[in-house]
């Protein structure tokens, strides 16, 4: 064990890093836990201070090479999201919406789900609009696919990281 991770007193120390590809640019923050955060933006300083804003408490350490390969299945995912992944992550929520999390990443690459499909499928008791805010509050981009998510109509509606990136995702996944 490192230091860091005995240490119970300070504040949390995240490892965050860059990449860029044909959505934008990324930014991942790592726990000891796995990722905690991964945003999709078109400018660096605007992600990191949205970082910043989503972990207030935390101190945030630029690590570009240790996250070398954690990038890469990010990247992966986006190139080929069929062959899934095995990215660790840190979900951090209330109870009801990391249920609406595990059940996004439930959703099969191709397909999408509407709002009150998944309200009516979760374990507790949650309406459309709060699986919405659920999805609004995910702060794992991609390996939690809330793009994944549509009205009942089928139309897409907002997304954290724009509702242009959403549809292409979308139309990346196939979906019919």
């Amino acid at each position: 064990m490192t230091a860091q991770t005995l240490n119970t007193v300070g504040p949390e120390t995240l490892r965050f890093g860059y990449g860029e590809g044909v959505l934008g640019t990324i930014v991942v923050a790592e726990s000891i836990r796995g990722i905690a955060a991964l945003f999709i933006g078109s400018d660096r300083a605007k992600l990191l201070r949205d970082l910043k804003d989503a972990f207030p408490e935390a101190e945030f350490v630029l690590d570009q090479t240790g996250l070398t390969q954690t990038i890469a299945k990010v990247f992966a995912l986006v190139d080929d999201p069929h062959q899934g992944t095995d990215l660790r992550l840190d979900l951090r929520g209330s109870p009801a919406e990391v249920a609406v999390w595990k059940a996004l990443q439930a959703i099969p690459v191709g397909e999408t789900r509407t709002y009150a499909a998944i309200a009516q499928k979760l374990p507790i008791t949650v309406s459309a609009q709060e699986v919405g805010a659920a999805c609004a509050a995910n702060r794992i981009a991609l390996a939690v696919p809330c793009h994944r998510v549509v009205k009942s109509d089928g139309s897409i509606s907002g997304y954290r990281w724009g509702v242009q990136r959403k549809r292409r995702l979308i139309n990346m996944e196939g979906v019919a």
